[in-house]
């Protein structure tokens, strides 16, 4: 039987060096074996802090964030962890979170990833757990004024679900997820089809399949998130460029599977 312990990878390109150590600062729950820092710019400040911090620090082409994320998953997969932890390095939190997750894990074996409540850092609720997305969610969000499909979004984004109570949800936003092995050798890694963006919606689809995705409240977390897809002309394309990949692999218009998981969570 594979340790309660848990392996964290971390994935950096032009990184906020003092980001990066506030993020690791937080990595000291005794459940942590080991923290992969695969840094997709090569810069040597980052290897200095993952010294500085014990940390493995992989130098890496820039592949993407799914792919450089594969290389520490790969590891868990092949070694002694029974979970991996997907961390952003813009994400802090209590070093208790990741015990009270692999106690709340450790007790269903059909949970197969965690995410926890996701905070800004003003303290509002950022809605990182989702409804699969159809064209029509992504399109309004993007190019709509919020006016015009405030109630389609909502529901897109869970708002009617009591985000005070655990439930199980198709689709995790990848900045913290908590993931168990056993579900990574039935689901397989992130697709390295896609550079950037939904790596996570497609992970956690497949793992969804076989065992439980849950949304854990219990616990929280700071994300200082920078939306940068939002901002930046560049990021806009490729977020509309992987999107498209996404889309091409389960389905644009037709998408059973995602009819049926979306159902589940009207109520």
């Amino acid at each position: 039987m594979k340790q309660a312990v848990v392996n964290v990878s971390i994935v950096t390109y032009r990184t906020d060096p003092k980001e990066l150590e506030r993020c690791l600062s937080c990595l000291t729950s005794m459940c942590v074996r080991r923290v992969y820092v695969i840094d997709n710019g090569k810069d040597g400040v980052i290897a200095d802090i993952c010294a500085r911090y014990g940390c493995l620090y992989v130098p890496n082409e820039n592949v993407g964030y799914g792919a450089a994320h594969n290389i520490a998953m790969t590891k868990t997969v092949e070694g002694e962890a029974c979970y991996h932890l997907v961390l952003n390095s813009d994400v802090f939190f209590d070093a208790s979170v990741i015990d009270r997750i692999i106690e709340y894990m450790s007790a269903d074996p059909d949970i197969g990833m965690v995410q926890p409540r996701i905070l800004s850092s003003d303290g509002t609720l950022q809605y990182t757990v989702r409804r699969l997305p159809s064209p029509l969610d992504l399109f309004c969000r993007r190019f709509l004024p919020r006016i015009f499909f405030s109630i389609h979004d909502d529901r897109y984004l869970l708002k009617h679900l009591d985000h005070n109570v655990a439930f199980n949800v198709p689709y995790h936003q990848g900045s913290f997820m908590m993931i168990s092995r056993d579900a990574l050798l039935e689901a397989g890694l992130f697709d390295e089809r896609f550079f950037m963006y939904p790596e996570d919606i497609d992970l956690t689809r497949r793992i969804h399949r076989h065992r439980s995705t849950m949304y854990y409240p219990e616990v929280e977390v700071i994300h200082c998130h920078r939306a940068e897809s939002y901002r930046s002309m560049r990021m806009t394309w490729i977020h509309a460029v992987n999107m498209v990949r996404y889309f091409n692999k389960w389905g644009w218009w037709r998408d059973d599977e995602r009819r049926r998981f979306n159902a589940m969570l009207d109520y």
